[in-house]
């Protein structure tokens, strides 16, 4: 008589566990509550498996276990109703920075992205060369976090957006701008040091980030963020991939140096306020203009926006100039990248609604149909932490299981 044949269990092995617990933490991240049965469904595997897999998940802090479909008084089918799991938001925090030339700003958020607290610190024009830039951002992340209200042993992640190009380790090239070595000094390596998941990445690509996901970018398939204020860069976005080139520096604007009528990459604030410095020192600024009223030192293109929204001949003048510039530029990208839409970010979107009035106009001239949409971003001077705690979430999504939790959170 034969003798039965006998399965043998099969070993998993440590690191298929692994991967299927990060499945399922990421099945997690997108729905308010995950049941054994969804996670079946998604990923293949056995009920026990799962129940196994959640147990360990709320072990380890990221997952919490909900009340049952029966206790909460939710619809189930007969039978035994089924354990129900969410992800913890307050397992870690983020933190998402903009680390700009004149402001440094640091938002903390929490796992689903709710703003728990936020710092800025200016740095006046005569010490962006001198400052230190590292102490100044350290001291800025500290006070997001106390005024949070948790401890730096709770951050996962932290992201970096810097006004220079980045490469995969966070570092800007040397040598070839020195700017851009005096706006990243290291952070990727200093941040890191404090025991966080570092990402620095290029301000316009973070802005680019924030557009596509709570912006103006969002249904756009290809689309560029143009993000000006003393400087342009832009951050591209084509068939909803973020596009960063071999050194990081594809969002870098100095091929405008080569456009006619163009001729650099100086930004909307800075020119606004070299022209109208240029038209005093001239005499050419009627005496009338409201324009005159306004210290250099404070002049910024809102100003000039709200003078031309008055009526102000001589600020409609710079509008209608800065148009012509703003619709090459738009045409030069669209050209090369055929996408669907341009989004205006930054400070100088708040108020910009005649400058992209008159962009629009202009870019139909200079352009072949269609031309690209231009819009303003709703974003405003938070763009660019908006899309760096977007990114740090991201990371943290994508590497969880890489990152410790604070295991003194209660």
């Amino acid at each position: 008589m034969s003798r039965p044949m006998v399965i043998q269990p099969v070993a998993v092995s440590f690191s298929q566990r692994r991967f299927n617990a990060a499945a399922i933490l990421r099945l997690a991240w997108d729905v308010p509550a995950l049941t054994a049965s969804d996670a079946m469904s998604e990923t293949g595997l056995t009920r026990s498996t799962v129940i196994a897999l959640c147990d360990d998940l709320v072990d380890s802090g990221w997952l919490a276990e909900l009340a049952d479909a029966r206790t909460a008084g939710e619809a189930y089918r007969k039978g035994r109703p089924a354990k129900r799991y969410a992800l913890r938001g307050d397992a870690g925090v983020v933190v998402g920075v903009d680390a700009g030339p004149h402001r440094i700003t640091a938002t903390v958020a929490d796992l689903f992205g709710r703003e728990l607290g936020h710092a800025v610190e200016h740095v006046p024009t005569d010490a962006i060369e001198t400052a230190n830039r590292v102490s100044l951002t350290d001291g800025v992340v500290d006070a997001a976090l106390a005024a949070a209200g948790v401890s730096a042993a709770r951050v996962l992640c932290i992201s970096l957006g810097v006004p220079a190009p980045t490469d995969q380790n966070g570092a800007s090239p040397e040598g070839e701008n020195s700017f851009w070595r005096l706006m990243n000094p290291g952070f990727a390596q200093h941040f890191a040091a404090r025991g966080w998941a570092t990402v620095v990445e290029n301000d316009a690509n973070l802005a680019a980030v924030a557009e596509g996901s709570i912006g103006a970018g969002a249904g756009a398939p290809s689309y560029i963020t143009l993000l000006s204020g003393e400087r342009f860069g832009a951050g591209y976005v084509v068939n909803g991939q973020l596009i960063r080139g071999t050194r990081g520096g594809a969002g870098e604007m100095r091929l405008l140096n080569l456009v006619e009528n163009v001729g650099s990459a100086d930004g909307i604030g800075l020119l606004l306020r070299d022209w109208v410095r240029s038209a005093k020192d001239s005499g050419a600024l009627p005496a009338g203009s409201a324009l005159n009223n306004v210290s250099l030192n404070n002049l910024d293109a809102p100003a000039v926006f709200q003078s031309a929204d008055a009526g102000d001949p001589f600020a409609v003048q710079l509008i209608v100039r800065m148009a012509d510039r703003l619709a090459r530029i738009c045409a030069v990208l669209a050209g090369l990248l055929d996408v669907d839409r341009i989004v205006i970010a930054g400070a100088v979107a708040e108020a910009a609604d005649l400058l992209l009035e008159r962009t629009r106009a202009r870019l139909a001239e200079v352009t072949h149909t269609p031309a690209p949409e231009i819009v303003a971003s709703p974003l405003g001077s938070g763009v660019v932490s908006a899309g760096a705690v977007r990114r740090a979430l991201s990371y943290t999504r994508d590497h969880a299981l890489d990152l410790v939790l604070d295991d003194t959170m209660e």
